[in-house]
C-alpha cells in the first residue's frame, strides 16, 4: 500500500486549473471581501490561549461572551487588526485530546505581524513557542 496520493500525478490537472482559473495579474478583479470577520477554533486551556495571543503576540482580547446552548462555555475574540478577529470556544468537560493532523482538519493559520512588534518572531527562527491548542 502506498501513502495516500503518492502514486497520483496531478501536474496536468494543476496546469489546466491554472490556465482556466488563475487570471493574469493585471486582469484579476478586486475582491468583494473586506476581511475575515472572525475565524473560530477550539481551546483546551483558556488562560494559556489568552496568554499566548494577548501577551506574547500582542493581539488584544476584545470580547468574551457565553456561548448559548453550551453551559459554562465561553467564546472569546482576539483583535488581529483591520476589524478582523481570531475567536476561540472552550467547552469545559470536552476532552479534546492531543492534536492530530487529520484529513479535513485545520493544519495551520498564518497571521502577519508588524516587524517592530515585541512578539519575538523572526522569519529565520520561526515562532518562539508552540500553539496553545496543540
Amino acid at each position: 500500500m502506498t501513502p495516500h496520493g503518492s502514486d497520483i500525478d496531478r501536474d496536468r490537472a494543476m496546469a489546466d486549473w491554472k490556465a482556466r482559473f488563475l487570471r493574469p495579474r493585471g486582469e484579476r478583479p478586486a475582491s468583494s471581501a473586506r476581511g475575515l470577520h472572525h475565524f473560530a477554533l477550539l481551546s483546551s486551556d483558556v488562560e494559556r490561549t489568552i496568554t499566548f495571543y494577548q501577551d506574547l503576540l500582542e493581539f488584544p482580547t476584545r470580547r468574551t461572551v457565553r456561548e448559548p446552548g453550551h453551559r459554562g462555555s465561553t467564546h472569546f475574540f482576539f483583535d488581529i487588526g483591520h476589524g478582523n478577529y481570531l475567536a476561540y470556544f472552550d467547552f469545559p468537560g470536552l476532552e479534546l485530546g492531543d492534536y492530530k493532523e487529520v484529513l479535513g482538519g485545520l493544519h495551520h493559520i498564518a497571521i502577519s505581524v508588524t516587524p517592530d512588534s515585541g512578539t519575538g518572531w523572526s522569519q529565520s527562527s520561526g515562532p518562539p513557542v508552540s500553539s496553545p491548542t496543540s
